[in-house]
């Protein structure tokens, strides 16, 4: 949607966009991709299994940082 919203020329509802979503896509930076976004994927219930070598799970302060915020967006089961 905000893709469709930017390329129809609704610039400032995209922009809206993003920025309401900017701790989520924050908490999916917070340590090396694509960790965050595996674990996130994990989270929400679409199981892609674990990681593989050389990637290693995320610290668990930063895992629950990223559960609050999957949590705030309402994204989990």
């Amino acid at each position: 949607d905000m893709c469709k919203n930017y390329l129809d020329g609704n610039v400032k509802e995209a922009a809206k966009m993003q920025l309401d979503i900017m701790d989520l896509v924050d908490k999916l930076f917070i340590e090396v991709n694509p960790i965050p976004v595996k674990t996130a994927r994990n989270m929400v219930g679409w199981k892609v299994g674990s990681l593989r070598m050389p990637l290693c799970e995320m610290e668990e302060s930063n895992a629950q940082k990223l559960h609050d915020s999957l949590a705030r967006y309402g994204l989990l089961k």
